[in-house]
């Protein structure tokens, strides 16, 4: 009996003791659950949530940003490449017309003939009205056509562009352009450019463009819609012609295509191409300088109609001491 009441009481003393320590870890366990859900702890971790947040959305305006950055250079890039494609074009068909040229200058076998048919057209203008239009500073053995010593061995044309030539008698330009170079069935170089001295052709700046029958169809061809900007005066390409092109060994002949004058001083051009275009010992200038006046301003109104009297002055008046001819054309069209 004595021994079955000690176990009795053994087992009753585990459970209790197992009992209590489960209360006391219940108890620290609900302790630390407190303290880690404090409001303080609370507060700190929504501080550092929001911290993480803001600088999440930084890095995000800075991604967007980049995107908006990297596509404006991508744009740009496209639009590079849409031009360099546009000007590889160009330039092909630029390549494409020069060869043409060049083809074509390689026939010269009927280039001889021709020459000796242009040559008999020329000689078939002298007329009775042409032999009465002597030039006072020719020599007796000039060889002109209507008045016009046409001995230079290279000729410039200096082409009003302006809107009243272009509009009104352009065709006729074109017209007067060919016929004059009939009258030189073939010379060592050629020039074209508008009374401001732009160039006809800028790859031939500063330089003679050959001569051959290709080259003459290409000038009158591209006369037909050349239409650069003219301030109405020929003095700035009659001087950049001369300063350009002047050579002692070269006789030189400038052509002014021109219907108006606007500049403020007839005198001051007359000595500004004086100046240039000095004569020597004997009276001869460095080159001659031809005209044709185009009746355009007389059809006009009379407050238009006074430059076209300025142009016929004072081109007749650069002829005249310039060893060449002014020719004043009746009708603006034909």
């Amino acid at each position: 009996m004595k021994r079955s009441s000690r176990r009795d009481i053994e087992v009753f003393g585990l459970s209790f003791l197992d009992c209590i320590c489960c209360g006391f870890g219940a108890i620290i366990l609900l302790l630390v659950l407190v303290k880690f859900f404090e409001p303080i702890n609370l507060e700190k971790t929504t501080e550092d949530l929001e911290g993480v947040l803001a600088r999440l959305e930084e890095e995000l305006f800075e991604i967007v940003g980049d995107t908006k950055i990297l596509n404006r250079e991508l744009t740009d890039k496209e639009e590079q490449i849409s031009d360099n494609k546009e000007k590889i074009a160009r330039l092909r068909a630029e390549l494409t017309a020069i060869q043409g040229e060049f083809d074509a200058t390689k026939d010269d076998a009927t280039i001889s003939s021709e020459i000796e048919g242009r040559l008999a057209r020329a000689k078939q203008r002298l007329t009775e009205e042409m032999a009465r239009l002597p030039s006072p500073q020719r020599k007796p053995d000039d060889y002109t056509v209507g008045g016009i010593p046409v001995d230079s061995e290279y000729i410039i044309f200096v082409i009003d562009t302006s809107g009243s030539m272009f509009n009104y008698s352009w065709g006729l330009a074109q017209q007067k352009l060919a016929e004059t170079l009939e009258l030189y069935p073939r010379v060592k170089g050629i020039q074209v450019m508008n009374d401001m001295g732009d160039y006809m052709f800028s790859r031939y700046t500063n330089k003679w463009i050959p001569d051959s029958p290709a080259r003459r169809n290409a000038i009158i061809k591209r006369m037909a819609t050349w239409n650069p900007f003219s301030n109405s005066s020929p003095v700035e390409g009659i001087t950049r012609a001369i300063s350009t092109f002047y050579a002692p060994d070269k006789k030189i002949s400038i052509y002014v295509f021109g219907d108006e004058f606007t500049g403020t001083s007839i005198e001051a051009v007359i000595q500004a191409v004086d100046r240039i275009n000095k004569a020597d010992a004997k009276g001869n200038r460095l080159v001659r300088i031809h005209a044709v006046g185009f009746p355009i301003q007389f059809s006009r109104a009379d407050s238009l109609r006074s430059t076209g009297t300025r142009f016929a002055v004072l081109m007749r008046t650069l002829c005249h001491r310039n060893g060449g001819t002014f020719v004043g054309l009746n009708n603006p069209r034909t």
